[in-house]
């Protein structure tokens, strides 16, 4: 069978027509334009009909930073995906094989003896000899001195003359095609010949070589790999930064205090000090000196306190308020190289010092909610450059003028002409008409139709978000002590713009960064953080699996039919579609009592679009057998006061320079305004946009039942 499939597919076999020999030639290149043809066409018809949407910044600031500008590497990444590669790599196996077929099927020619010695198929003995001793008076070395006469000689004219008279080459003429038999490809080893001379004294070399490459080459790539992994987590965290952050992190640790436990980090540390940069950094100094709050009265002596510090730290502390008061221009070149390192690397350490604050410490398993908002306000000013003394409340703004000055061409000066038209939050110049807008930017703030522009393109970008939460045990009316909570939350996302996923407006940060929010479940009052979550829009795939994977299983688990699965995992699809989020989470119900709860939706990329919404959950006494496979967390005196304790201890630490947007005198005035809102149903608690959900007479009735 072997031998027919070769003799088939062989096109120099003297058994196959001319016809076929003709066809098996042109069907080799014709396979090919058969598979490639079609895919190609199929591939630049989406590539043209394809809209591409800019998901980045377009205003002249972002523009100008060029971070967006592809270059010849980025062009080609883009382009060298899986299918495109696999095609480019069929159109060149083409080329290959129509080279070959055009140019070396032209020296290759069929051995056919019978026309090499002159004769007719089907010729005599006597013939044959005839031909023979003709074409050797002619090409014979002894008659024909010519180099090429000779090789002709021996390569066509004596084998044509034994394939045609010796009996085993003409069995392998008419099987095979040659009478030396079957023509076939032969390969060595690419190795010098001393080398392979295993008796000589180059055997060792050559054991050498075999042991290096195949031993110890492996044993040194295992070695390394296994020596970082060791050193870094799996988001390239060195695992000493995470022992430093949670040495570092207090439960009432101020916003303003955020920045000297994230400079703590390792990999900052590590970083290189120079005697060279000492003049830099003594300059940049007295240009951030108001942002370092030091005390103006004793300066000298704060001076000296601050220079004794590491000087990592020190070098770190003012790099990074360089970048917030937006002074890296007058670094030098050394400096640049740090600073941009430090940048790219202040997102996954701020990630993972938000999760080091929501880390559950307490008895309850229940993280810290200052800190967390400290962490991500940093997040957020590092991203926009916003100094954090901009986040002081002014003027009767909780927000201060960060939000503002996130904008492009945005400055105090502008902040203070439109503070005279009564615009005093960004809220307010949010919800303005385009067309007021337009005309408070231009004749009131003075910037110009294309700066104004910008701004109008940067506020179609950022994001408005909704919280829609509700918090119930599953298949169980009511929530009680000791239950298994789940609460479901669903975050939607709306911008002027129409786009889900998008990258945020940040000229002064150089590189590429994903806006993420975090979904906090807090209780305000107590400092604890109860659920948290990392919520991203840039997936959509991603998210419809999981959330319809989540929605099938809390369907399945309630015993719902299939129809109604389907029709809930049809409507969770849509909302996914229309821009919002599922986020699940489980907690253990507290002991009984009313908790004011809020959950927080903050962004750490833009400034002045978290979301905060009230929910009141209602706990009741356990009445049911069980705990559905939790316990029930025991609470003594002397955990309580050990807790206390430390609470006191912490609030004594605590050293506020300024108010967070979330501080608790906010925080309880929004409870007594939203104190009567809302509702409960059989215990269930809901809450969406800042709406409390219980009223004291709903509580009030639960409790006498």
């Amino acid at each position: 069978m072997g031998l027919d499939f070769w003799v088939w597919f062989s096109d120099t076999s003297p058994s196959l027509p001319l016809l076929r020999r003709l066809l098996l030639r042109l069907a080799r290149p014709f396979f090919g334009i058969l598979v490639c043809l079609p895919y190609t066409i199929v591939k630049l018809c989406r590539a043209f009909s394809r809209k591409a949407k800019s998901i980045h910044c377009q205003c002249s600031e972002c523009s100008r930073s060029g971070k967006y500008r592809k270059s010849i590497f980025k062009r080609i990444s883009n382009f060298s995906t899986c299918s495109n590669m696999t095609l480019l790599l069929l159109w060149v196996i083409m080329g290959i094989l129509v080279y070959y077929i055009k140019h070396i099927n032209r020296e290759i020619q069929p051995f056919e003896p019978f026309n090499i010695l002159g004769l007719e198929p089907g010729a005599s003995d006597t013939e044959i000899k005839k031909a023979y001793r003709k074409l050797s008076i002619l090409y014979h070395p002894d008659k024909n001195p010519d180099p090429e006469a000779h090789k002709y000689f021996v390569e066509f004219i004596s084998k044509a003359y034994q394939a045609l008279t010796d009996p085993i080459s003409r069995e392998n003429y008419e099987k095979y095609g040659h009478p030396d038999g079957r023509q076939g490809l032969q390969m060595g080893i690419a190795l010098p010949q001393f080398l392979l001379n295993i008796d000589g004294a180059s055997g060792g070399v050559l054991l050498l070589g075999i042991v290096g490459v195949c031993i110890l080459l492996p044993l040194m790539v295992a070695v390394i790999y296994l020596s970082r992994s060791a050193k870094y987590t799996g988001n390239y965290v060195m695992h000493q930064t995470l022992s430093t952050y949670y040495y570092f992190m207090k439960p009432s640790l101020a916003p303003s205090k955020v920045m000297d436990v994230f400079i703590k980090a390792a990999e900052y540390m590590e970083m290189p000090v120079r005697r060279s940069d000492d003049e830099p950094l003594q300059k940049l100094f007295f240009a951030v000196r108001s942002e370092l709050n030091l005390d103006l009265k004793n300066i000298k002596t704060e001076q000296a306190k601050f220079w004794k510090q590491h000087p990592s730290l020190v070098k770190m502390e003012l790099l990074i308020q360089a970048h917030l008061t937006r002074e890296s221009a007058a670094l030098s070149p050394a400096l640049m190289s740090d600073f941009r390192r430090m940048l790219e690397l202040a997102p996954r350490l701020l990630e993972e010092l938000l999760k080091i604050a929501v880390l559950p410490r307490n008895p309850h398993g229940h993280g810290w909610l200052r800190p967390a908002i400290g962490v991500v306000e940093l997040s957020q000013c590092i991203i926009q450059a916003v100094p954090l003394s901009a986040r002081k409340a002014t003027g009767g703004n909780p927000e201060g003028i960060a939000p503002f000055l996130q904008l492009p061409h945005f400055s105090e000066t502008i902040l203070k002409k439109i503070t005279r038209k009564k615009i005093r939050s960004f809220q307010d110049l949010r919800d303005m008409s385009t067309v007021d807008r337009a005309e408070l930017l231009t004749h009131t703030a003075g910037l110009s139709a294309a700066e104004a522009h910008d701004v109008e393109f940067v506020l179609d970008m950022i994001p408005s978000i909704t919280v829609d939460i509700t918090c119930e045990t599953e298949g169980e009316e009511g929530i009680q002590e000791g239950d298994i909570v789940t609460m479901y939350a669903w975050v939607t996302l709306n911008r002027g713009n129409g786009l889900v996923g998008a990258l945020p407006h940040a000229p002064y940060y150089p590189f590429h960064k994903e806006e993420n929010l975090w979904l906090l479940l807090a209780d305000p009052v107590s400092n604890d953080v109860w659920l948290s979550q990392k919520v991203s829009f840039m997936d959509e795939a991603a998210a419809i699996a999981a959330a319809s994977k989540a929605i099938q299983e809390t369907k399945e688990g309630l015993g719902a039919s299939l129809k109604e699965i389907a029709n809930a995992v049809r409507e969770a699809v849509e909302k996914v579609k229309g821009g919002s989020r599922l986020v699940m989470g489980k907690f253990q119900a507290p002991p009984e009592g009313s908790y004011n709860l809020c959950s927080y939706c903050l962004c750490d990329t833009w400034i002045g679009c978290d979301k905060k919404t009230n929910l009141k959950l209602k706990v009741l006494r356990r009445s049911r057998t069980g705990t559905r496979g939790a316990q029930v967390v025991e609470e003594g005196p002397a955990a309580d006061d050990r807790v206390e304790e430390e609470d006191e201890e912490d609030e004594e630490d605590y050293d506020e320079d300024y108010e967070s947007e979330y501080s608790e005198d906010d925080e309880q005035e929004e409870d007594k305004k939203n104190k009567n809102k809302g509702k409960m149903v059989n215990g269930n608690a809901t809450g969406k946009d800042g709406s409390a959900t219980a009223s004291e007479e709903d509580s009030s009735g639960s409790d006498q039942e």
